[in-house]
């Protein structure tokens, strides 16, 4: 009996200790948060921040702590008040205005190298099957960006290279879970006397998705809520450069539950917005070059509301949807993850205008980025459709978005 309950103790102990493990693991070494936002993270008895300086910052109740001067603060977490178990930086940024937009944009991506998309044999002008690319260490959703320690940009540079090889071992430099590796490969010559490596690559995405925000003192935009991912991998693409461009609405497909809906629309012989220099799993974002091409109203800026601002029930949304004015819709604001830093799920939504629901269904594929106004103050932006219930889907926080751009402007200036 007693080995029992020493083997329970201990059991619980370690159990313990795991649970503490992984919550200091997960807290992350830098923070970017605005002057008043509370400090997002889930914590446990016993864990403290505190600044530099020794005074308290953060109680065991870190989720109700504000930080309300802009800068940097360096932060240290400690167990029990005495022991200093990690150092996090951070950075408060000055709260900011930005002015909602809603107009539909197409996307221009092109890749930092190329994306590995697929791989195939190659049948040899002597007829024999082959793998060139076997036993390399290369996979689908890798990005090659080398070769021969030349750098290429594009799916005609990777051609030509491994045609000039003439059949000779090439090097080739790829990225793969943003580590940098390197292998060699022997080119096959084909009937047609080209020389191939079996692999399928990719180096540029188009597509149709809804402007933010634009934010003034910065001029740079926000837009869509999601990255842009390659629609054969699913990998995140890992951009060089990209263009928004102005877009005219082909069509409306409706949505219906399991048959998401799409805006079609054409990027031919359209208006260059703003250089994409960003791709993030919370949007793309870039410079605006030719404000003219938004259409803004610069009298509609307004604040990014803080999470704590945001409250369940009544919200709109602003989007453009027949090459006319952009329109507001009534959206229910459902559910709130107060505390996702990670993803770009950060609350549930329903969208309850009628007008907007005769029209679309709900939320279709082109309308992710459509900025929701609550109380005068901007707090996010649509990114998904509930397949099963096209009325339903997720929204992004707004401040997840304009501390992404915040990096742009920064960069900038």
């Amino acid at each position: 009996m007693r080995k029992k309950t020493i083997s329970l103790i201990l059991l619980i102990f370690l159990i313990i200790i795991y649970i503490y493990t992984v919550v200091i693991t997960s807290m992350p070494d830098k923070m970017v948060l605005f002057e008043g936002e509370e400090i997002n993270t889930k914590t446990l008895l016993g864990l403290n921040l505190k600044e530099k300086d020794e005074s308290m910052m953060v109680s065991s109740n870190m989720n109700n702590q504000k930080i309300n001067d802009a800068g940097i603060k360096k932060l240290t977490l400690n167990l029990f008040d005495k022991l200093p178990i990690k150092a996090i930086n951070v950075s408060v940024l000055p709260k900011t205005k930005v002015i909602p937009v809603g107009n539909i944009a197409g996307v221009k991506l092109y890749t930092s190298g190329v994306l590995v998309v697929g791989m195939s044999e190659i049948e040899g002008k002597d007829n024999k099957i082959y793998k060139p690319y076997e036993n390399t260490g290369i996979k689908e959703g890798d990005t090659i960006t080398k070769i021969n320690n030349k750098y290429i940009s594009s799916t005609d540079e990777l051609i030509d290279n491994v045609n000039n090889s003439k059949g000779d071992i090439i090097e080739v430099t790829y990225i793969q879970n943003e580590q940098i590796k390197e292998c060699n490969i022997t080119p096959v010559k084909t009937d047609e006397d080209e020389y191939k490596i079996g692999l399928w690559v990719r180096d540029s995405a188009a597509g149709v998705g809804t402007v933010t925000f634009y934010e003034p003192t910065t001029q740079t935009f926000g837009a869509l809520g999601h990255g842009i991912s390659d629609i054969d991998t699913g990998e995140l693409l890992n951009i060089a450069s990209g263009e928004f461009v102005t877009t005219r609405v082909l069509n409306i497909a409706k949505g219906e539950k399991g048959n998401p809906g799409k805006i079609q629309g054409t990027i031919e012989n359209q208006q260059t917005i703003g250089e994409i220099s960003k791709n993030t799993g919370f949007g793309i974002y870039g410079k605006v070059n030719n404000i003219s091409s938004l259409d803004i109203d610069a009298s509609k800026e307004m604040e990014v509301a803080l999470r704590d601002e945001i409250k369940l029930g009544k919200a709109k949304i602003l989007c453009s949807l027949d090459n006319k004015n952009v329109q507001e819709y009534e959206i229910e604001i459902k559910k709130i993850y107060k505390e996702n830093n990670y993803n770009n799920k950060s609350m549930e939504i329903e969208i309850t205008d009628e007008n907007l629901i005769n029209k679309t269904g709900g939320i279709i594929q082109g309308m992710s980025g459509s900025p929701i106004i609550q109380n005068g103050k901007f707090i996010g932006a649509v990114t998904h459709v509930l397949v099963n219930n096209p009325k339903e889907g997720y929204a992004v926080f707004g401040d997840l978005m304009l501390k992404q751009s915040k990096e742009i402007g920064n960069k900038i200036q």
